[in-house]
C-alpha cells in the first residue's frame, strides 16, 4: 500500500512512568522497558505500530534528554533530526509544539497524529484505518481530532470526553465536555449514560492549525519565535527550542487542547484501547488467571488469592498465601505491596515519601 508523504507521527516517549513503580523507574522508565515480556518495548511496540501506516522517516520522538541515548539504542533507525530531546521536563504540550515546528520546516502540508508511547491496541487493523481517516479529514480542513473509544468500565484514571453536535463525517463529533480523571462514581454515571468516551491521548491535525493551536497555548514563548523568522515560522528550529524550552510553563497536551482551544472535535474510534500507565489498567486489560489474579510475565505459586497483579524480576518466584486485592511488584532493590484499589495517587504518594527519605537509587 503506497503511504501519503504528507501524513506524520509524533511518539510521546518522554515520562518518567512513576505510576508503575517501582518497575518503571526515572532512569529507565516504562516506555523503555520490555513490561509484559513480548520482546518489544513499549516505544519500539509504538513506532512499529505507526511503521506499518505512514513513512517510517516521518516518525518523530519526543522525549527527554536523559533518555535519548536509550531511546538510540531501541530504536537505531530514528534519524537524530526525528529525536525531539526535551532539555528540561515541561509536560508534553511543549514537546509536541517542538516536534510540530520541526515538522513545519519539512513539509507545511503535514498532516500529524500524536501519540503517547504507553498505550495498548487490540485491533490493529482498525486503528489504521481510524488514524487514516482522520488524518484525511484534517488534510481538507482546519480542526483538531481527538480520538475516543467507548468505555468499558467506570475507570477512573482515565479522561472523558461527552460528545456533543454530530458533524457531517461520519463518526465526528464536536466536544461537549472534557473530565479528567472523574471519581469512579461519576466515571460510573458517564458509562452508563453513553454520550462519554475515553480520551485516549491521541490528537490528529494538519501542521499547521498544530501551530495555531499552540500559539494559543505558548504566546508569548512563540510569538518569539514567529518574530525572529520574519512572521514565517519556517527556518531551523532547534537552537531555539535549546535555548528557550524552559520558558514554556509545564502543560500536558489533553489540558491544552479541552481546557483552552474551541475548535477541538472527537473522532468515535473501535480499536480496542488501554492505557498501560497504571497497575489497575494493566490489571483491567490483561488476561486473568485462576482466582482472577494477572501475573505479568511472572512465575508464582498461589494458594487461596484472589484479584491480585503480580510483577516480579526475570528469575524470580513468588510463594503467596491468603492475599486478597493487592499489587505485588518487585524491581532490583524495591519490592512494594499495596491494596490494589485505585492505587495511582498511592503510588505517587510513595514515591515521594521513598525519594525523600531514601534518595535517587530507589525511584
Amino acid at each position: 500500500m503506497e503511504m501519503n508523504k504528507d501524513n506524520y507521527c509524533v511518539i510521546l516517549a518522554g515520562g518518567k512512568g512513576r505510576r508503575l513503580w517501582p518497575c518503571s523507574r526515572d532512569k529507565y522508565p516504562k516506555q523503555f522497558i520490555d513490561f509484559f515480556g513480548l520482546g518489544r518495548t513499549q516505544v519500539q511496540a509504538t513506532y512499529d505500530r505507526f511503521a506499518d501506516i505512514l513513512p517510517a522517516e516521518n516518525i518523530f520522538i519526543c522525549t527527554n534528554i536523559e533518555y535519548v541515548d536509550i531511546l538510540k539504542k531501541q530504536l537505531p533507525q530514528v534519524p537524530e533530526a526525528n529525536i525531539v530531546a526535551e532539555p528540561v521536563a515541561r509536560n508534553t504540550a511543549p514537546s509536541v509544539a517542538a516536534a510540530t515546528m520541526r515538522i513545519y520546516e519539512r513539509d507545511s502540508e503535514a498532516r500529524v497524529v500524536v501519540a503517547p508511547a504507553d498505550q495498548f491496541v487490540q485491533n490493529e487493523k482498525a486503528f489504521a484505518a481510524n488514524v487514516g481517516q482522520g488524518l484525511d479529514i484534517v488534510g481538507g480542513r482546519d480542526i483538531l481530532l481527538s480520538m475516543g473509544v467507548k468505555p468499558t468500565r467506570p475507570e477512573p484514571g482515565y479522561g472523558y470526553i461527552q460528545l456533543g453536535e454530530r458533524m457531517d463525517e461520519v463518526g465526528i463529533y464536536k466536544v461537549k465536555s472534557f473530565t479528567e480523571k472523574p471519581e469512579r462514581d461519576f466515571a460510573r454515571m458517564f458509562v452508563d449514560s453513553g454520550e462519554f468516551y475515553w480520551n485516549t491521548g491521541m490528537f490528529i491535525a494538519n501542521v499547521r492549525y498544530f501551530g495555531r493551536t499552540l500559539k494559543g497555548m505558548f504566546p508569548d514563548v512563540l510569538s518569539v519565535w514567529e518574530s525572529e523568522t520574519g512572521g514565517t515560522t519556517i527556518g531551523d528550529a532547534r537552537p531555539f527550542i535549546a535555548e528557550n524550552y524552559a520558558s514554556f510553563p509545564n502543560l500536558s497536551i489533553d489540558y491544552g487542547v479541552f481546557e483552552r482551544m474551541d475548535n477541538v472535535c472527537v473522532m468515535v474510534c473501535d480499536f480496542g484501547w488501554a492505557d498501560l500507565g497504571t497497575w489497575h489498567s494493566i490489571y483491567e486489560l490483561l488476561h486473568k488467571g485462576e482466582g482472577d489474579n494477572v501475573l505479568i510475565n511472572t512465575e508464582a505459586v498461589l494458594e487461596d488469592c484472589s484479584d491480585n497483579v503480580i510483577k516480579l524480576s526475570a528469575g524470580k518466584l513468588a510463594v503467596i498465601n491468603g492475599l486478597d486485592g493487592y499489587i505485588v511488584a518487585e524491581k532490583d532493590n524495591v519490592l512494594f505491596i499495596c491494596k490494589k484499589g485505585d492505587s495511582s495517587s498511592l503510588v505517587r504518594k510513595y514515591v515521594n515519601e521513598v525519594h525523600m527519605k531514601y534518595g535517587d537509587d530507589f525511584v
